[in-house]
């Protein structure tokens, strides 16, 4: 299409409601046309899932020679044994597209490089496809400049809670379940700059099939190497049918007829931060109050001051999807059930992950043409205006990767920094439709700021099969009955099938029994907090009285266990937070959902009619990340949130910490150690 066609077009569809805002709306929109050429170029290409690591068996000497943006599960479930990638972490030369000038901003950031990731996307990780039981060994090299003045002598807690060694790493699987020790997930480990490390992660044979994701979690520099890009999503494959006595992977349900797997997307959400700075050093600001770059400005992440309160909003950067800004999705068909795995990789802003059908008559650019709005405001009526009506039915399959007892009908997925959302999605009718970050109130928000409805994406659906869009939830159960019918084994059948019927059951899938009736061997309380009366803040974990006040509020200590915690036991959590809200994740073991309690004492976790808390059919729900929100009114008294958990198998020291990684750079962060007892209740361990 020539651009002047295009053009016009948008004109047609934005110009009738745009006039709606006013003089200023109106010329926001005709102010538009300017940088149209290069909007065209960039939205024009759709996007896939992100890469696939190359991953070879250990110790060959050649990779595959396929190159896809999907492992296909046959290939995976072919593999015996060990598998090995090489990653190097390099500072990498690349563009971000910033719709607010239509243009690509140079950046230069801190990248994993190897074999699968896409050149023209550098700053995403390629997606590591993995199997029960499988050996999966990463030669980790830091090709990071040795010149590092943020790396100086840190002795001192004081100091070690201060920002610091920005090239020096290491990694984490994060909600992986698996050895915190040795070279496993060890993220008590050093890797610094012209170093190198063969890390070793055995996958146990029960080890739940799902979504999960990986980043470097070195504390004192976690924040910064997230938010350049270091991530990528890792998948466990499943293949395992369910049985009699113990229950199966989802992956064996979800699949057509002919056997073939519904279609996946693979949503790695992103925030980078990055900023340009003037010869002073400063970060270059807008007359708007957004950060800009120059024509020959290269944007970086280069210090603590492009994270903290309020400056992802000042930053006017974007959630990326797969390493893109508004992109664009396509591939679907109308009445063809897809599964969305949706994974949080982003530092400093929650996200409403909400459907909603594209009202305008324009296909892929009135989306980069709208959003190019000059204010949140504006942003978010034009917004309104082209992503109307209600939005899309959606139905939460997985949190954190680990399959529901049953699907949740709903319209939004809450997504906070380290979360994953497993959805079951089908767009009822051909045409496009916008993925959108829904509006939320500060205490909804990890940013504790108001938050207006912004843009993501976009998805176009070829014609298939039209369905109603109030029969969705049938349409769903029909689909998954029928899969069950073809692909379950004849002595679970029934049960599979009467579960779905009932209720949209998955308890056959479920790979953790649950707790909720477990009576617990013991308790823990946990309390976040940042002290303000300090400067700088001290941001601070602690433990809870009888009367649910903070107590023993301390920084990150590495030389401290703060929780000793014996094997196999159960344990009752309870959080809360004194200053601002703030995402909970325990590395190694999952926890239940058992209740959450606003003021009133209402159980405000239940899937009841009529909730509409963030909160809402999370009871019962496994998960290794939880938002611990404050009260909507300062002066009311914060949630009080009720986990259950056990700690299976692997004996070692690990962490908890609050997932806004900068918050556990400055010392929200616990040392935890899970210990073997003998049958008399003593610990296993004692001095040489």
């Amino acid at each position: 299409m020539k651009h002047v066609d295009l053009q016009h077009r948008i004109l047609r569809s934005i110009l009738p409601w745009a006039t709606k805002l006013g003089y200023y709306g109106a010329l926001g929109v005709l102010l538009l046309c300017a940088p149209m050429v290069v909007a065209e170029d960039y939205s024009n290409v759709p996007i896939d899932n992100p890469p696939s690591a190359i991953l070879k068996a250990f110790g060959a000497k050649e990779s595959p020679k396929r190159m896809g943006t999907a492992a296909l599960p046959d290939e995976i479930f072919a593999r015996e044994g060990e598998v090995e990638w090489t990653a190097h972490i390099r500072m990498v030369n690349g563009k971000i597209f910033n719709p607010y000038s239509g243009k690509y901003n140079k950046v230069n950031l801190r990248a994993y490089q190897g074999e699968g990731v896409d050149p023209s996307v550098p700053f995403v990780a390629p997606t590591i496809n993995l199997k029960p039981g499988e050996t999966f060994r990463l030669n980790l090299f830091n090709d990071l400049p040795t010149n590092d003045p943020s790396c100086t002598d840190v002795t001192d807690v004081t100091d070690v809670n201060i920002p610091h060694c920005f090239n020096t790493t290491n990694m984490h699987t994060h909600g992986l379940w698996i050895s915190p020790s040795g070279n496993s997930d060890n993220v008590l480990l050093r890797v610094p700059p012209e170093t190198s490390f063969n890390y070793e992660f055995n996958l146990p044979q029960d080890h739940p099939a799902g979504t999960f994701w990986y980043h470097p979690h070195l504390h004192g520099s976690t924040a910064l190497q997230v938010g350049s890009g270091m991530a990528g999503a890792l998948i466990i494959h499943g293949d395992r049918l369910p049985q009699q006595d113990r229950t199966g992977d989802v992956d064996t349900l979800l699949r057509d007829r002919s056997g073939k797997p519904f279609r996946e997307r693979v949503v790695l959400l992103q925030q980078t931060p990055y900023a340009c700075r003037d010869e002073n050093g400063a970060i270059k600001v807008a007359l708007n109050g957004y950060w800009i770059c120059d024509t020959d400005d290269v944007g970086t992440i280069s210090n603590y001051d492009q994270f903290g309160p309020g400056t992802w909003e000042r930053s006017g950067r974007h959630t990326t999807i797969n390493g893109r800004v508004l992109p664009l999705f396509d591939g679907s068909r109308s009445g063809q059930l897809e599964r969305w795995r949706l994974i949080h990789a982003g530092i400093r802003d929650s996200i409403k992950f909400r459907f909603y059908k594209f009202t305008g008559d324009n296909a892929k650019l009135a989306s980069a043409a709208a959003y190019t709005a000059g204010s949140a405001k504006k942003r978010e009526a034009l917004v309104r205006n082209i992503c109307s009506g209600a939005p899309l039915e959606q139905f939460s399959m997985a949190t954190d990767g680990l399959t529901r007892g049953a699907l949740r009908e709903q319209t939004t997925s809450e997504l906070h920094p380290g979360y994953r959302e497993d959805l079951l999605v089908v767009f009822p009718e051909p045409g496009i439709y916008c993925l959108v970050d829904a509006e939320a109130p500060e205490n909804e928000t990890v940013a504790d700021e108001d938050k207006s409805r912004a843009l993501l994406g976009f998805v176009t659906v070829a014609k298939g099969l039209d369905i109603n869009a109030n029969t969705i939830t049938n349409y769903v159960r029909h689909t998954l009955i029928e899969a069950a019918r073809v692909h379950m084994p004849d002595d679970v059948k029934d049960r599979v099938v009467a579960d779905l019927q009932s209720h949209l059951g998955l308890e056959s899938f479920e790979p953790h029994p649950s707790l909720e009736t477990t009576q617990p061997d013991g308790t823990q309380t946990l309390g976040f907090n940042i002290a303000t009366q300090s400067s700088p803040a001290i941001f601070q974990v602690g433990n809870l009285d009888e009367n649910g006040k903070l107590i023993n509020a301390a920084p990150y200590d590495p030389d401290r266990i703060d929780r000793n915690l014996p094997l196999g036991t159960v344990q009752d959590w309870e959080l809360k937070t004194f200053l601002a809200d703030h995402p909970f994740h325990i590395h190694v073991n999952p926890f239940q959902v058992i209740e959450i309690l606003d003021r009133d004492g209402n159980d405000v976790s239940t899937n009841a009619p009529g909730n509409t808390s963030m909160y809402a059919g999370l009871k019962g729900a496994w998960k290794d990340t939880l938002f611990v929100a404050k009260q909507a009114d300062p002066d009311q008294t914060p949630y009080r949130i009720r986990i259950r958990t056990k700690y299976q198998r692997y004996v070692g020291e690990f962490v908890l910490h609050c997932h806004i990684l900068d918050h556990e750079d400055q010392g929200m962060m616990q040392n935890v150690r899970i210990v073997p007892i003998s049958v008399q209740g003593k610990p296993l361990y004692g001095h040489h």
